[in-house]
């Protein structure tokens, strides 16, 4: 569906609304909408579907997921977690996730960012690279 532009610039607008002292506040995520539902200017249902997509990306900013062949020790998952907070915020909140098919090694999935430094993934480049 495309969106015009004065329904984009609405929910861009609305998500910077959205944020208390640096943070996604919910309540008045959902008080903003209330109100454009009260409200409904021009073009407003796209400016919903808009506002909800960049909504979903501001929360998986903040969802990391962290995959690892095996069970990490609760030593080193709170060293990544204190890591990643120290880059990204103290707002990040984390997955921890298993899959045996890594073989060793981490992958970090934040938002559109991944570090992956798996075993696997080596393997994979290697062969492409031959």
């Amino acid at each position: 569906m495309k969106v015009p532009k004065d329904a984009r610039n609405l929910s861009r607008r609305l998500l910077r609304l959205s944020f208390t002292d640096g943070r996604l506040d919910e309540s008045k995520a959902r008080s903003l909408v209330q109100a454009v539902l009260a409200d409904k200017p021009r073009h407003y249902v796209g400016a919903l579907h808009s506002f909800q997509n960049l909504l979903r990306l501001e929360m998986a900013k903040r969802h990391a997921t962290i995959e690892s062949a095996t069970e990490l020790d609760a030593a080193t998952s709170s060293s990544i977690l204190s890591n990643l907070r120290a880059k990204y915020g103290a707002d990040i909140n984390a997955e921890f996730l298993v899959n045996r098919d890594l073989i060793g090694g981490l992958r970090i999935k934040l938002g559109s960012d991944v570090w992956d430094g798996t075993v696997q993934n080596r393997l994979d480049r290697l062969a492409a690279a031959l």
